[in-house]
């Protein structure tokens, strides 16, 4: 998939880019696997606001995505590669033997009419999935669960991916994208191959208006607050933060600081931290 540049013609021109798009075959998703999706503004169910620059956006409908893949034994066959205006990577269209449709994430090289299936004694090319146990050491994977039957959790967005490299008892040893190497449960599903649509990071959005329709609100510096907005507001003019480190809007140390448990339960399945 390649990048789409613009002439300068306006200054929101000017730098912007799309991707071309070559991969998607139908602009119709399946009804059947259409939700509607509810606007939060970033607020929680007790209308506060907890997350910012949330807002506004394009209207979208949401697809069910099979992060399980837990259709065992069942071929199904690629009817179309879609887009999905809920994440940065392309889904596909699966048409399986006995009638159901599903739409999995769409890794690289999958094409219209491609087979794929699930299970223990599956072939290990692009788009089949199987327990991460059953997977050659060097494949690489995505879509991958943590807890067995949960779904797959690491490596779902664009051009993201994650090698196998060996296995220690019952659990299987996998370096992420971010340089992190971590045990995983080899009873684990995890689908071959490197998600789909990887020149998404290339894209320039060019200009404000098109982040509000992806429902992105502007930023707002801490500095330019009150204080009894941010632990940055206040003061005559331009004022410096005033505290001994940066901080958020709910005074919790910001810019750097760690925010994993010291005493997570997971960290003794990883045996090198992230870059």
């Amino acid at each position: 998939m390649g990048i789409k540049k613009y002439k300068p013609t306006t200054n929101g021109r000017r730098g912007m880019s799309t991707l071309t798009n070559e991969e998607i075959t139908t602009s119709k998703p399946e009804k059947s696997l259409l939700r509607s999706a509810n606007k939060t503004g970033g607020r929680n169910n007790q209308g506060r606001m907890t997350v910012q620059h949330i807002g506004g956006g394009a209207k979208r409908k949401y697809r069910l995505i099979d992060f399980r893949r837990n259709k065992f034994g069942v071929t199904g066959k690629v009817a179309s590669i879609e887009y999905d205006p809920n994440r940065n990577a392309n889904i596909a269209l699966i048409h399986y033997l006995d009638g159901e449709k599903r739409y999995i994430i769409a890794p690289k090289d999958l094409t219209v009419g491609s087979i794929i299936e699930a299970g223990e004694a599956v072939d290990i090319k692009v788009g089949n999935a199987m327990q991460l146990q059953n997977i050659p050491v060097g494949t690489l994977i995505h879509n991958i669960e943590l807890k067995p039957g949960k779904g797959g959790e690491i490596a779902r967005s664009a051009g993201q991916s994650a090698q196998i490299l060996g296995r220690d008892g019952k659990y299987v040893i996998v370096r992420l994208q971010s340089g992190e190497t971590r045990k995983i449960l080899g009873t684990c599903m995890a689908t071959v191959g490197v998600v789909g649509n990887e020149d998404y990071e290339l894209i320039n959005i060019g200009k404000a208006g098109r982040s509000r329709h992806m429902g992105i609100r502007p930023t707002n510096r801490g500095s330019v607050m009150n204080p009894n907005d941010h632990p940055h507001g206040g003061g005559e003019g331009r004022t410096p933060i005033g505290r001994k480190a940066p901080m958020t809007p709910w005074g919790k140390p910001a810019l750097g600081y760690k925010t994993r448990k010291g005493k997570k339960a997971s960290d003794k399945l990883i045996v090198s931290k992230k870059k």
